[in-house]
């Protein structure tokens, strides 16, 4: 039985930890301390092809291994699928991350690699109810999905409904710990506060997620280095965390990385991982998300 009045006094404790200390602003950039942290300054300033790659989930495949290879456009077709798994097994990413239609074609093609199959439940916008979400998880676990990135209730947790969110959170780990399956909560972090990307944090944290991600990458905006920082302080070291939408090259990833992300969500893994190893040019950034 979840003790609700524990989840709530862990989410004040952590509001008041993060008021504890007034902003101050980073000389060099011009950010608050929260983004841009000791670690991340020391990168920018001495070049971002200085940084090493060596967390523990990148593993010896090196930024590879950082990196779930998405994609979760309405209009991919089997063929797509087929291509990105090739990829994926060539390049020894960690996963491949696809819309739960395509979870068996995955699981097939990917058998025998150490390649895993990533699926999305409640995506994109998070508004099904706690229990679709939970027969969503373990029908995707049933056709070979190994991890499950599942978007919260944004609205809920807007309205201040921690009940919700915590039961909508816990219901989804719950089915990927019996089934042995990773899981990952969605945040959405272009749509929240500072304060509620900590309530969202702490309440994954306390329904025992395995990561918190940024973004489902529909939304009004994806992963910065501010809010990866921020995430990496409320959830600590035993946690996961996933920078998704808008990584498209290797700076960015190695930003995100050195800000505290375990893992990369990115259509453009087959680029960052060629630009690691000298193979292509920096990716030409267009204006936007």
């Amino acid at each position: 039985m979840t003790d609700y009045r524990r989840v709530i006094e862990l989410i004040l404790e952590e509001l008041a930890r993060a008021g504890a200390v007034a902003p101050q602003r980073c000389s060099c950039h011009g950010f608050t301390f929260d983004c841009c942290p000791d670690r991340v300054r020391h990168v920018i300033d001495a070049g971002a092809t200085r940084l090493g790659l060596h967390a523990s989930e990148g593993g010896a495949s090196g930024v590879s291994g950082y990196i779930d290879h998405t994609l979760l456009k309405p209009d991919a077709t089997a063929r797509d699928i087929e291509r990105l798994c090739t990829e994926a097994a060539e390049w020894k990413f960690a996963t491949v991350c696809i819309n739960p239609t395509w979870v068996a074609l995955a699981a097939r093609l990917l058998r025998g690699t150490p390649v895993g199959v990533c699926t999305v439940v409640g995506f994109p916008l998070g508004a099904n109810t706690p229990d679709v979400k939970q027969f969503e998880a373990r029908r995707s676990m049933f056709d070979g999905a190994s991890e499950i990135d599942m978007v919260i209730n944004v609205g809920a947790l807007k309205s201040g409904d921690v009940r919700l969110v915590t039961d909508d959170i816990r219901g989804v780990v719950s089915a990927c710990h019996a089934a042995g399956a990773g899981s990952k909560v969605i945040i959405e972090t272009a749509l929240l506060t500072d304060e509620e990307k900590i309530t969202a944090c702490t309440l994954s944290k306390a329904a025992g997620a395995d990561f918190v991600k940024t973004s489902t990458g529909f939304g009004p905006g994806g992963a910065t280095v501010a809010d990866i920082a921020l995430m990496r302080r409320v959830v600590g070291d035993d946690m996961g965390v996933k920078a998704s939408g808008g990584v498209r090259d290797l700076e960015q990833t190695k930003a995100m990385i050195a800000a505290g992300a375990s893992r990369i969500g990115a259509s453009a893994g087959v680029r960052i991982v060629k630009e690691s190893r000298g193979e292509a040019p920096p990716a030409v950034r267009a204006g936007g998300y």
